[in-house]
């Protein structure tokens, strides 16, 4: 059985005065024990959060990660800058990273061979544009940023590693993708790894999906066989509704 992680993506949102009071609401909501859940924030606010969290069963995240230890990459943090802070998880290949910064599978396979070799938990993101939907190359997308993203990494390492089905069109914007629509695709990135890593190897994996997803329609998606939790962004600004998402994914889970 797959433990549901889900995990709250801040983007570029909240101080560290800001973070140090949602911590504190966060921690009086007595999550469930049976989700794994995840706050990704900025690097600001990593030093002091990973001293609010400490002996809390929520993780603690960054948002991107560079694969070199050291150099002159002026700007960046390095995955072995987090794993000494005690960052557990990283966002990789995010959309808006791909978008924005030109960021590159090959450089989404770097960090995260770093990051596994680092201890971390890599939250890799794939998912296809509108126009890569709207010309039915969606499948052809997800499956040829997965196999990047993965390259040369051991099979016994896969299960250690969380892919995040994002399509880029549902995030941020309100427009969900269906639960069928979600689970269509996440089947198809289950059975890309299972040709590429094996089917033992690949029903290991968790796979969440990302774009929109708030408590309210959570339930559909967890309730999909192969989706096992949720990479979510403006519904994890609140930590009320943050706490109403790890809350909705154990109660489909008992149900189950």
């Amino acid at each position: 059985m797959r433990t549901p992680i889900i995990a709250g993506n801040w983007k570029m949102h909240k101080t560290v005065s800001e973070a140090v009071q949602y911590i504190g609401t966060i921690q009086s909501s007595q999550l469930p024990e049976d989700v794994e859940a995840v706050i990704c924030a900025p690097f600001l606010t990593l030093p002091t959060l990973q001293n609010k969290l400490a002996g809390s069963p929520i993780g603690l995240g960054a948002q991107n990660a560079h694969w070199e230890k050291e150099g002159a990459y002026t700007g960046e943090v390095s995955v072995h800058m987090l794993q000494d802070l005690g960052v557990g998880y990283v966002i990789l290949g995010h959309s808006e990273r791909r978008t924005y910064f030109a960021e590159t599978c090959e450089q989404v396979n770097k960090k995260t061979i770093a990051a596994l070799n680092a201890g971390m938990t890599p939250i890799v993101c794939v998912g296809e544009t509108i126009q890569e939907r709207e010309s039915s190359r969606t499948f052809d997308v997800v499956a040829s940023q997965v196999k990047k993203a993965l390259n040369g990494i051991p099979s016994t390492e896969l299960p250690k590693v969380v892919l995040a089905y994002e399509p880029v069109w549902a995030i941020g914007t309100g427009r969900a993708s269906s639960a069928n629509d979600a689970e269509e695709v996440i089947a198809y990135i289950r059975q890309t790894l299972t040709h590429v890593f094996g089917a033992e190897i690949a029903e290991q994996v968790r796979i969440q999906y990302g774009g929109s997803v708030k408590p309210e329609n959570i339930a559909t998606y967890m309730a999909e066989p192969n989706i096992d939790g949720a990479l979510v962004g403006g519904a994890a600004l609140s930590p009320e509704s943050f706490a109403g998402l790890v809350k909705a994914a154990s109660r489909v889970g008992e149900q189950a």
